[in-house]
């Protein structure tokens, strides 16, 4: 419990101090190495944290920061795909051309790492909006890098839409203020656990509309349907290296706290509304992802509806909710973190290499490139939830808690549009690997194995955890569920 502390502060105080000795020594190269390092110093903190502690709960600086179940493992799937994703930045960005621009870069982005990494530390309602909503303010600069028209308009659309769903969160988190006043004072520290002990005791309209508007307003972060539209632009526009950060971190920091307030909802008596509203969501959000990936032109795009696909399920998850709900979801966090950084390395590299987005116009993929093109199948095959890989397993527990609920209908609908979506996204890359193509007989540029090592080293896990759930995850996950469920309510 001693080290918690300075684990933490190691963890969080890496990428800061990576921003600052950017800016004082603007060299791309020593850029790269600095920003690389942070990564590296940020996971192994968070790994630590894990092991040492996997279900400990330690506030700091004056219960203003927390260290739990939750938050920790959302912090490790964030962690995870910041270094992976600074590992291909290195061979990704070298592609542009904009050396003199890599500093800023790289600036911009272990201060987005970071962003991602203090947002689920925040214990107090109010200073968890401000982190998301910097996310926003940090992620938009990243979004807009390349200064093409294209990505311009990505980053004010970004910006636009989803600063009027965090607009939305905060009239929600003062409503929530509001309520625990008549409750608990005119003030009070507005911390995770003074809401919940005070749930039973708040206004159930008053907490309705609260938890309805910061459902609406974080779930247009999270990319739940139909707050979705920033998000497909915005992961196809910005570079590969930015895409993988705001599908496998920044999403998941977001849904950390949709599921606080939820825990919220529960302790003041809304749970059938509150959960019924994030089930319709998350099947809102496979629907719509079914629709656009089936006819989708564009390969990032692509990877983009797909996110709003898995955000979708890890909604369902958590609305379920129950053991096999909450364990589903968070261990399709993860999975789903690896999983779409791979992807979006392996679009970003085959976008470079034929120069072009269009699905069709990328063709022959593994004849000229057999190494990144099976770990890009591999990971394509993965991502639809198709056995023997990670997320069948996260998918499918996630199915079992809708049984559990008896929720047969809305498990049904569930397996329906996961089927679509499989042979819709793999009829995609079908065409890409085994349709003849201008491509073939073409001198390609190789791939770095800077692009190529972040891959292998997202798509091995899913392998083996596709295979083997360990039971020490497994028993983490319930912990969780039980830190999440009412008092005095089995998990």
């Amino acid at each position: 419990m001693g080290a918690i502390g300075p684990l933490t502060l190691a963890m969080t105080l890496a990428p800061a101090i990576a921003v600052a000795l950017i800016l004082l020594v603007p060299r791309a190269r020593a850029a790269e190495a600095i920003n690389l390092l942070a990564s590296v110093i940020s996971l192994l903190s968070i790994v630590c944290i894990v092991i040492l502690a996997p279900n400990a709960k330690s506030l700091f600086w004056g219960g203003y920061v927390v260290v739990d179940g939750l938050g920790a493992w959302t912090i490790l799937c964030a962690a995870i795909v910041y270094f992976l994703a600074s590992v291909y930045a290195i061979g990704y960005m070298r592609l542009l051309g904009e050396t003199d621009r890599l500093p800023n870069f790289y600036a911009m982005f272990a201060g987005f790492g970071l962003t991602t990494l203090v947002g689920p530390l925040m214990n107090n309602a109010g200073l968890y909006w401000i982190a998301i909503e910097l996310t926003t303010l940090v992620s938009t600069f990243l979004v807009a890098f390349e200064r093409e028209a294209e990505s311009i308009e990505a980053a004010w659309k970004y910006i636009i839409v989803v600063s009027a769903g965090i607009s939305l969160a905060l009239l929600g988190t003062i409503l929530f203020y509001w309520s625990g006043t008549f409750v608990l004072g005119p003030t009070y520290d507005m911390t995770w656990d003074a809401l919940r002990q005070a749930g039973p005791q708040l206004n159930p309209a008053l907490v309705t509309l609260s938890f309805l508007l910061v459902l609406i307003g974080f779930g247009t972060k999270v990319g739940l349907a139909p707050m979705h539209t920033w998000l497909p632009d915005a992961h196809s526009e910005g570079p590969a290296p930015v895409s993988a950060l705001l599908s496998g971190a920044l999403l998941n920091t977001a849904m950390v706290g949709i599921v606080r307030y939820l825990a919220v909802a529960d302790a003041a008596g809304i749970t059938v509304l509150a959960r019924g509203t994030l089930l319709a969501l998350g099947g809102f959000s496979l629907f719509v992802a079914a629709l656009f990936i089936v006819r989708q032109t564009g390969i990032k795009r692509l990877m983009a509806y797909s996110s709003v696909e898995h955000m979708g399920v890890i909604a369902l998850g958590f609305g379920f909710g129950g053991p096999f709900g909450i364990a589903g979801a968070l261990y399709h966090m993860l999975n789903h973190s690896l999983n779409k950084s791979a992807m979006f390395f392996g679009a970003g590299s085959m976008m470079r290499a034929y120069g072009t987005k269009r699905i069709r116009s990328i063709r022959a993929v593994l004849l000229h490139y057999p190494v990144v093109g099976g770990f890009w199948l591999a990971g394509a095959v993965a991502i639809t939830g198709a056995p023997p890989f990670a997320l069948f397993l996260s998918e499918l527990t996630i199915i079992r808690a809708g049984l559990a609920r008896s929720e047969h209908f809305l498990v049904g609908l569930i397996a329906i549009l996961l089927i679509v979506i499989f042979v819709g996204f793999l009829n995609h890359f079908r065409g890409m690997y085994f349709e003849d193509g201008h491509s073939e007989g073409k001198t390609m540029p190789p791939i770095s194995a800077w692009c190529a090592a972040p891959m292998c080293l997202a798509i091995a896990p899913l392998f083996i955890m596709g295979l083997w759930w360990p039971q020490a995850l497994w028993d983490h996950f319930l912990e969780i569920a039980g830190s999440l469920a009412p008092t005095g309510t089995p998990p």
